[in-house]
């Protein structure tokens, strides 16, 4: 959303920093795990909001579950990813209420929860470039 206007852009900057110790401090399903927001874009008219949020990885005390249930560190499940989405947009309301009390605005925008892939890809490229230069390395040496 290049056309932003800074007022719309101070109200989502609001609503990033307000949802993240929210939901982190609020959300007590047990499907939503370590969540980052990472950020929100609002309508014109304040009426949405896309909240774009990642998914990091919970690992628990048990090194076996660990082992069974990731594949290495920092990969996802995309089941996992799909049930934090899914648990986040259940508890869109109940967090929406809860954004009512801590923000001055007259109208609180409805709130649609996405997984934000670009940290992800990022690391994925960071990989490849690393691969990439340790391949020239050698052909030099």
């Amino acid at each position: 959303m290049a056309d932003m206007s800074p007022r719309v852009q101070r109200v989502a900057d609001q609503i990033q920093r307000e949802l993240a110790s929210l939901i982190q401090m609020e959300v007590s399903d047990p499907r939503v795990g370590m969540v980052s927001v990472t950020g929100v874009e609002v309508s014109r008219d304040l009426a949405h909001a896309k909240v774009f949020v990642t998914v990091l990885n919970t690992l628990t005390d048990d090194s076996e579950i660990n082992k069974s249930t990731l594949s290495e560190p920092g990969d996802l499940d995309k089941l996992e990813i799909k049930e934090n989405i899914d648990a986040l947009n259940k508890a869109a309301g109940f967090l929406r209420s809860l954004l009512a009390k801590r923000l001055s605005t007259r109208s609180v925008p409805k709130l649609r929860f996405h997984y934000d892939s670009s940290i992800e890809r990022g690391q994925q490229l960071s990989s490849l470039i690393d691969s990439a230069l340790a391949a020239d390395q050698d052909s030099h040496s």
